[in-house]
């Protein structure tokens, strides 16, 4: 395997774990009474993520690149990979979660008392901040999932739509990229064609699930939802985040050989 798929694994793994992680902060803000200030630290994690993604696609893109001008065939195997990687960070940051969310309500307390972010990242390198960071490392609970069951209160709509979105978003870039092994003629008209599709799947989290989420944080900072049916329904979203990118493996072929046609018909 080239040290460059390599580097795109590990990006899109860590791409993949911030972003599920983000369920936590609703969580942090809930506990602390600081929703605005756990976003706000959160962001330094996001930019850290949009940075892996701007890596990413150039160096799947130059990979690609190569394998055409080599005359080489198609790397399908790579390509699974990149996506099984998506799927594991996405379980591995759902049990993360209770660790996260520990974590982070910890530089949220610190931040009400230092009020800079830089001293806030610096206290946890100090004795103190390392010895708090391993007192919150803990093991998720078995009854998270045990007492999880499908009835009548289910988001049927919201979850479908979660597994729809992160499904698309998966393979949005890597089938657009992969659309030019197919019509290497048109391969920068596919692989722009991936904004498109990333733009419905991100209408999709915008207008339907985030809007669902931010609805819950207020109705339990209000009192009218209980803070357990609130993380109950974070497992859903985890669960249907896990769920989209085992479907994105079944998808990502037939979506690359749909975009080089439109590619090819612009």
């Amino acid at each position: 395997m080239e040290n460059k798929i390599i580097l795109v694994l590990c990006l899109t793994f860590l791409i993949n774990l911030i972003t599920t992680l983000s369920y936590s902060v609703r969580i942090v803000g809930i506990r602390t009474g600081r929703i605005a200030v756990s976003f706000a630290l959160f962001n330094i994690l996001v930019l850290i993520s949009r940075t892996a993604n701007g890596f990413q696609a150039p160096l799947l893109a130059n990979t690609i690149e190569t394998n055409i001008n080599s005359g080489a065939g198609p790397d399908l195997l790579n390509f699974r990979l990149i996506i099984l990687s998506c799927t594991l960070a996405s379980i591995i940051g759902g049990l993360m979660i209770p660790t996260f969310q520990r974590i982070l309500s910890i530089a949220v307390d610190r931040f009400s008392v230092y009020k800079s972010v830089p001293k806030v990242l610096f206290h946890g390198f100090t004795k103190t901040g390392i010895t708090s960071i391993r007192e919150s490392i803990v093991i998720p609970s078995a009854k998270n999932i045990s007492t999880l069951k499908i009835s009548q209160d289910f988001p049927w709509k919201v979850f479908i739509m979660n597994v729809v979105a992160v499904a698309i978003i998966t393979i949005g870039v890597l089938s657009a990229l992969y659309a030019g092994y197919f019509t290497p003629e048109y391969r920068s008209t596919a692989s722009n064609l991936s904004a498109i599709i990333n733009g419905l799947a991100t209408i999709l989290m915008f207008v339907f699930i985030d809007p669902f989420l931010s609805v819950m944080t207020d109705d339990v900072v209000l009192g009218k939802t209980s803070e357990s049916l609130f993380r109950k329904y974070i497992v859903y979203m985890v669960i249907a985040r896990v769920a989209g990118t085992l479907i994105a493996q079944i998808i990502f072929l037939p979506a690359a050989k749909l975009i080089s046609m439109v590619a090819g018909m612009i």
